[in-house]
């Protein structure tokens, strides 16, 4: 793969506007911060010296909402990497266990679908693979929105669950692990060049929960990029035009990523993070019995509602991972 301009001089117009959008969401909002402690302030001197009940409640209500956008502007802060203010690709990948395994998978995809809805980024499913009994084999979802990379970087890892599982009679615990990867979204005017002698593309049936949407054709696509071995799929869409569209974007976003880990290798973090995810060295740990706790083990952050998480609730894990490494600790960045 060749990828001319990729970091160069040849960075197009397109790309130099996006730059500029993301240096006015920090201008933007720190000015309009500023601002308005400046106006808190002038407040606050007049009610020295002319006190005023509604006015100082009208004052406390101002200060709570500006220390809640410090505390934004500040976690923004930390999202300083090339590929922080993208949206993502979020990959999910059920562990060995069968149909726990696959229900604790399809259980996370809603966990990050409901944090997208939260943040009221959009969501759209790229690629779906069903469970036999119950669950999802995996995933890909595209999560569009505003530092979408940059916060969902810190979920890269593999993710444990501890729950008596509603599929075995005897009602025994058990453990089970699925796998997450987030991926930058490229822009379409990145030249990623991709020739057609090395792609291999298979085509076959969707599958899906059966009846009417069950898909009689072969619409589904599969690519393999041959230099590379990366393999992408698609079959959401019922045509098979629009699922070669869908892969091809995926194969790119796949590639892009690749480059950019040949540059992170040159700081000798990368193939240590990769390292760390593989099942077995869990990020995280979901225990539901005999007590409910989520334990991020890389920051010791625990939160004892598990239910809540469950429901998206996990920016606090996300800032205190990076508070902890400074924003830099990902796999990608």
């Amino acid at each position: 793969m060749s990828a001319p301009g990729f970091w160069g001089d040849q960075q197009t117009a397109q790309s130099v506007v996006q730059e500029v959008k993301a240096l006015k969401g920090w201008i933007e909002p720190f000015d309009s911060i500023t601002a308005r402690v400046e106006s808190a302030r002038e407040l606050e001197d007049m009610l020295a010296a002319e006190p005023d009940d509604e006015m100082s409640a009208e004052l406390a209500r101002e200060i709570d909402a500006l220390g809640g956008e410090i505390d934004a502007y500040r976690l923004r802060s930390l999202l300083s990497g090339p590929d922080d203010f993208r949206d993502a690709q979020l990959e999910i990948s059920a562990g060995a266990g069968g149909t726990e395994a696959q229900d604790w998978a399809s259980m996370l995809m809603r966990m990050y679908t409901r944090w997208a809805e939260r943040k009221g980024y959009t969501i759209d499913i790229l690629d779906l693979s069903e469970g036999e009994e119950a669950g999802i084999k995996g995933a890909v979802l595209e999560i569009k929105g505003a530092y979408a990379y940059g916060f969902l970087k810190a979920e890269i890892g593999v993710h444990r669950l501890v729950r008596i599982s509603p599929f075995d009679a005897q009602a025994r615990r058990h453990t089970s692990f699925a796998s997450i990867f987030v991926y930058p979204v490229v822009n379409e005017e990145i030249n990623i060049e991709i020739r057609d002698e090395d792609i291999r593309m298979d085509v076959f049936r969707a599958s899906g929960a059966g009846g009417q949407h069950v898909n009689k054709t072969s619409s589904a696509v599969r690519l393999t990029h041959i230099p590379t071995g990366i393999v992408v799929s698609s079959q959401q869409e019922r045509s098979q035009h629009k699922n070669k569209g869908t892969a091809m974007k995926m194969l790119k976003n796949r590639l892009y990523n690749l480059e950019a880990e040949k540059l992170a290798k040159k700081k000798a973090d990368l193939d240590a993070t990769k390292s760390d995810v593989s099942f077995g060295s869990q990020i995280r740990s979901y225990v539901f019995q005999p007590y409910t706790m989520v334990n991020d083990h890389r920051t010791e952050l625990k939160i004892p509602d598990v239910q809540r998480v469950m429901d998206g609730d996990i920016d606090p894990f996300i800032e205190a991972y990076l508070t902890q490494t400074g924003g830099a600790g990902s796999a990608a960045a």
